[in-house]
């Protein structure tokens, strides 16, 4: 089951024709009738908006809770506006990731300006994550040619721990790859590959750092000056706490999968969540749909997964599942480093080589 539909008209990343992504590989896709993905591949600017400012919302709201709390000391509002802010600013990151695929709005104008405000609010540089994503997409779990997740991924309690709650740690290495970055270099061997053919770009790369540099001591400073102390709290300084839900959600998409397989269904991992959970996330729990399929937008992937349902591995109903699911996976991978876990896909023939030994003992 093969399909060769390019699904993203206009998008910046579309899905690569067979061939294109590694030597002999030709992506398998659950085939799906022209009209009916055609009509999953309209955007809608109604839509976007609903999703956009629907979480912009939720962070203002919460912001003024916060501000409202500090200036007149109803410390149990701040701490609760605080912790709801922190741990839905974070996924800021996965509206910067839609927008950065051109498939929110409908009008190119509005994804790219809307691409700006995340890409400044969040500190991510879109130039950099559109180069990289682009690859993630297009080669996918091929390394050396994707090299967003490489496999195994180990994750350990401690993990989880030094990032969840608060941290501190993290101000060190965060600002100083952004100023490197500010200043020109390029200082791991990924972003070195992804940007040695193009002085134009590393350009670019520079430059969107710098101006997030500038935005955001403009923030600190007129904080300072204005006594406004919780402003950079929940600006600047906003992803140096509270990321234990996109941990836990952003964690399960490639995570002890197979790599160097042309089946989505087999790097990528849908999950279920709640319906508030889905929003913040921006649907990318329906994670192998948005792979097969990456021109169809956030809010209709979970319209996509119900047409494909009966040809999907089982799919985890919670965060809890998945990351049993998980745990199971890193422990086998702790004695043997080449298990990778291995899902049962309705209609396909069992592989007589190590998945078929890891689909049994799953």
């Amino acid at each position: 089951m093969s399909e060769t539909i390019e699904n993203s008209d206009d998008g910046v990343i579309t899905m690569p024709d067979v061939n294109q992504a590694a030597p002999g590989v030709e992506w398998v896709r659950v085939p799906l009738d022209r009209d009916v993905l055609k009509e999953l591949n309209t955007r809608s600017d109604f839509m976007g908006f609903l999703q956009t400012f629907g979480h912009l919302g939720l962070l203002c709201l919460t912001a003024t809770g916060v501000i409202y709390g500090f200036e007149h000391k109803i410390w149990w509002l701040l701490g609760v506006c605080l912790f709801l802010h922190g741990t839905m600013f974070h996924f800021v990151l996965n509206g910067f990731h839609e927008l950065c695929h051109n498939t929110v709005f409908k009008s190119r104008f509005l994804n790219e300006f809307f691409l700006r405000v995340f890409s400044v609010i969040g500190q991510h540089n879109h130039v950099w994550f559109r180069t990289s994503h682009k690859e993630h997409h297009q080669h996918t779990m091929y390394p050396p040619r994707d090299l967003e997740n490489i496999q195994p991924i180990k994750y350990r309690r401690k993990d989880f721990f030094k990032s969840a709650f608060i941290n501190p740690l993290g101000l060190y290495p965060f600002f100083k790859a952004r100023i490197r970055r500010a200043c020109g270099y390029l200082d791991d061997e990924w972003t070195q590959y992804i940007f040695k053919d193009s002085e134009e770009k590393q350009k670019q790369l520079k430059n969107v750092e710098r101006f997030h540099f500038f935005v955001h001591a403009i923030i600190i400073a007129v904080s300072i000056y204005m006594q406004w102390w919780m402003v950079p709290v929940l600006t600047t300084f906003a992803p140096f706490y509270l990321s234990w839900l996109l941990f836990l959600c952003n964690n399960t998409q490639h995570v002890g999968l197979h790599d160097n397989v042309p089946d989505f269904r087999l790097n990528s991992r849908t999950i279920y969540l709640n319906p508030f959970f889905q929003f913040i996330y921006w649907h990318m729990n329906y994670h192998v749909e948005h792979h097969m399929y990456a021109g169809v937008p956030c809010y209709k992937l979970g319209k996509l997964h119900r047409l494909i349902k009966d040809q999907m591995p089982p799919t985890p109903n919670g965060l809890l599942p998945a990351w049993r699911e998980i745990a199971e996976i890193l422990k086998k991978q702790e004695a043997d480093p080449d298990f990778q876990y291995a899902p049962p896909i309705p209609g396909l023939e069992k592989e007589q080589s190590s998945e078929e030994a890891v689909a049994e003992t799953a």
